[in-house]
């Protein structure tokens, strides 16, 4: 049964958060190293005070609870989504999918975009009705953790069952794009297209005669990245549980595990505008510890390692969607080919952006929409 839901954080787990924040034990940080060995401390103490003294919670409390929210249970699994239907009866149903360490969160910006395009100089018409949950495990959902293919059948029946959207149009990225890939692939009869800002990538199990050249040196690019870039994957795929008490724990511990990935992609280190701005970021860091979803978040990684990797004769190549597609790589993302998303994907539009990163839906929310726009509107 869906029921309305309202965010309303107990005052006593705000005054927790001040007592720890005032409570930090700093590390030192070794001269001149700034952000080459992780998340620059300077910067932290930084953010921490702006934290402290002037972040606003409930102001953000309040803008979130500006949306229509429910609260649902699917297979014993509470779900916590945003419904907006647009403007007009003949609006199409857009789902949009987020990633880690974000949640809904993630596309807040563009909900009246694509509900009220006449409030922003587009036409009534081309209003969406926009769903935007938040996979078991992240932001106000369940704390039980599921993997992609378990939480692509859970939004599916949300979709279908629960909301009775026939067929849908499905944009995400991250971990949104393994859950609509897996979407995808079971059930594309309920999938009208399909818009990512990634086509995952390779893992080394690909025969490489099979691929292209410009695969083969995204695989080395990927590589690389992994070495220098992919310890949070490597730790949330194996030891989730040796790094959940630490973020459960320590409000900023869990700021500087979060920005040290929102760093990867940021443009010389500037973590808050990768993400829109320093307050949208501790309200992803706020959601994320608020909720004590941290731990169970990362253990979807785990999950789906287990999952790919311990099946009877090791993983097997993944199927190609059915479903029209369309990728769009920001610059500051990993520069996936045309050819790898060909690979997975029934790809219809491939685009290079100009700018932008992991987060395209907070830090240029026009951009990634009209990008979604221009896609959707052939079906």
């Amino acid at each position: 049964m869906i029921k309305k839901f309202t965010v309303k954080i107990d005052q006593s787990a705000l005054d927790d958060l001040n007592e720890r924040l005032n409570r930090t034990r700093w590390p030192d940080e070794p001269a001149h190293m700034d952000w080459n060995m992780g998340t620059s401390t300077s910067y932290l103490k930084e953010l921490v005070a702006y934290w402290k003294n002037h972040y606003d919670w409930r102001k953000h409390e309040a803008e979130i609870n500006k949306f229509p929210q429910f609260m649902t249970s699917i297979d014993g699994h509470n779900i916590h989504f945003i419904h907006v239907k647009g403007k007009n009866k003949s609006a199409k149903p857009l789902l949009l999918l987020h990633g880690w360490p974000d949640s809904f969160y993630r596309f807040h910006k563009i909900i009246s975009l694509l509900t009220e395009p006449e409030k922003h100089g587009g036409n009534a018409d081309s209003a969406y009705d926009v769903v935007i949950p938040s996979f078991p495990g992240y932001g106000f959902s369940s704390h039980d953790t599921v993997s992609s293919s378990k939480a692509a059948e859970l939004i599916v029946e949300l979709m279908t069952k629960e909301l009775g959207y026939d067929a849908y149009m499905v944009a995400g990225g991250d971990m949104g794009t393994r859950i609509a890939k897996a979407m995808a692939i079971a059930h594309p009869e309920a999938m009208l297209a399909l818009h990512l800002t990634d086509a995952d990538y390779p893992t080394g199990q690909e025969n490489p005669e099979t691929m292209t050249k410009n695969e083969q040196e995204f695989a080395k690019y990927i590589q690389g990245w992994w070495m220098m870039n992919g310890i949070y994957a490597m730790m949330h795929s194996t030891k989730p549980q040796t790094l959940a008490p630490a973020l459960n724990d320590s409000p900023v511990g869990l700021a500087s595990w979060m920005i040290s990935f929102i760093d990867i992609g940021a443009k010389d280190h500037d973590v808050e505008g990768a993400v829109g701005g320093r307050d949208e970021l501790l309200t992803l860091i706020m959601i994320n510890w608020l909720t004590q979803n941290s731990g169970p978040a990362i253990r979807m990684y785990a999950l789906d390692a287990f999952e790919k990797y311990q099946k009877p004769g090791g993983p097997s190549p993944e199927p190609k969607s059915k479903v029209p597609a369309a990728l769009a790589i920001f610059p500051r993302e990993a520069p996936t080919p045309e050819d790898w998303g060909k690979r997975s994907l029934n790809l219809q539009s491939f685009t290079k952006m100009e700018k932008g990163g992991h987060f395209a839906a907070l830090e240029l929310p026009e951009e990634y929409t009209k990008e979604l726009r221009k896609f959707f509107a052939d079906y």
